[in-house]
């Protein structure tokens, strides 16, 4: 019999799924009765969506542990899966009120503590207390914990819990396969991700003010859009390119185009958008910072440089619009790397039900080969 399980997070949905979410859910479906708590709009019977409106986010919170409660008591799961701490919190708020017998299991994709300091405005900073108590709360009530990588491991373990699982969550990254575009001449670097303060747009503003002084051809491309849109204009009037978003395929071009990935960020869960780079070929530039470093092996497929040290970061970047040689030996084993970062819907699902079926008191059944170091493991045994 299929275990039932809940999954509650705030990630947005738009249904019907697209083909690569269609495709995770579908292998999760294959070996779960499964139903998702989330946002979003659309029809599918295994989701539950909260329509995006004004203030969604605290909308969100605020009616999700009576969404929750619900859920325990028409779909009797066996187990609920909270995306983060924050979820996590009203889903034991929820078991108590229902008087639920599931099992809880909060995942750690990041440093919860961003969303509070490093994400939207300063204003948010001041709930940082607040936050970092209920995160704590449920972190203690839970049943089982399962990280994504290295770092959010260690996050886990400096609030005194071993995670159960370590695995990365299966993306869909069929777009950035393919032949390999050779190296530009041009030199150009971009970036991609979200305008939030955590990836540091106004310290790449920095550097990149120094690379330009000492390099007038070089381009620097930005995708991406949130609260920091106004760094992005600046660095707009300065000839920088910048696109506001741009879908898988778009982002292939980019990467395709440049000679690098620069990622300057202040945290990061594991930053997906290096292993798409790792995948078209491209070495990345990073920080020591959260994930970053499970990913980048200084010197061998990208460069670190310290959290917040523009000088070093305009050194990297110049060195790879420069030196040829370097580049192609980065790019060539950033290729080779991205291999031990992907697995397939089918993995992933499976490495789910092995979390699942170790957190219902299932013997533990080994997982398949997985790749080298500790972030893609499975379930690790049950302590």
């Amino acid at each position: 019999m299929r275990p039932r399980v809940l999954f509650v997070g705030r990630t947005r949905y738009e249904l019907p799924l697209g083909e690569g979410l269609a495709r995770k859910w579908d292998a999760l479906s294959e070996l779960l009765e499964l139903r998702v708590l989330a946002a979003g709009s659309g029809a599918d019977p295994r989701f539950s969506l909260v329509a995006a409106r004004r203030l969604d986010g605290p909308r969100f919170y605020a009616g999700l542990t009576a969404r929750v409660v619900r859920e325990l008591r028409a779909f009797a799961p066996d187990a609920v899966v909270a995306e983060s701490p924050y979820e996590g919190v009203a889903v034991e708020l929820a078991r108590r009120l229902a008087r639920s017998p599931a099992k809880l299991i909060v995942e750690v994709h990041g440093d919860w503590r961003v969303s509070t300091r490093l994400y939207g405005t300063p204003l948010r900073a001041a709930l940082g207390p607040l936050a970092d108590r209920l995160a704590a709360f449920a972190l203690e009530r839970a049943d089982a914990h399962r990280a994504l990588s290295a770092f959010t491991a260690s996050l886990l373990r400096g609030q005194g819990r071993e995670p159960l699982a370590i695995f990365p969550t299966y993306s869909d990254l069929g777009a950035f396969s393919g032949p390999r575009v050779p190296l530009p001449a041009e030199q150009r670097i971009v970036f991609v991700g979200v305008l939030e303060r955590y990836k540091d747009l106004e310290g790449l503003a920095r550097a990149w003010r120094t690379v330009a002084s000492r390099l007038p051809e070089a381009r620097l491309e930005i995708i991406g859009s949130g609260t920091q849109v106004a760094v992005a204009e600046a660095l707009v009037a300065e000839g920088v390119e910048w696109r506001r978003s741009a879908d898988p395929s778009g982002v292939v071009s980019a990467l395709d185009r440049a000679r690098a990935l620069v990622l300057p960020s202040r945290s990061e869960g594991l930053g997906r958008v290096i292993i798409e780079a790792f995948m078209r070929g491209r070495p990345a530039i990073g920080t020591r910072s959260g994930g970053i470093p499970d990913l980048i092996e200084d010197g061998v497929n990208g460069l670190l440089v310290e959290v917040g040290d523009s000088d070093a970061l305009a050194d990297a970047i110049e060195r790879l619009l420069t030196d040829d040689a370097l580049l192609a030996r980065l790019g060539a084993a950033a290729q080779e790397t991205a291999a031990a970062w992907t697995t397939s819907a089918a993995e992933h699902a499976e490495n789910v039900r092995r979390l699942i079926g170790a957190v219902l008191g299932e013997p533990l059944t080994p997982p398949g080969p997985p790749p080298p170091g500790p972030a893609a493991s499975g379930p690790a045994p049950a302590s």
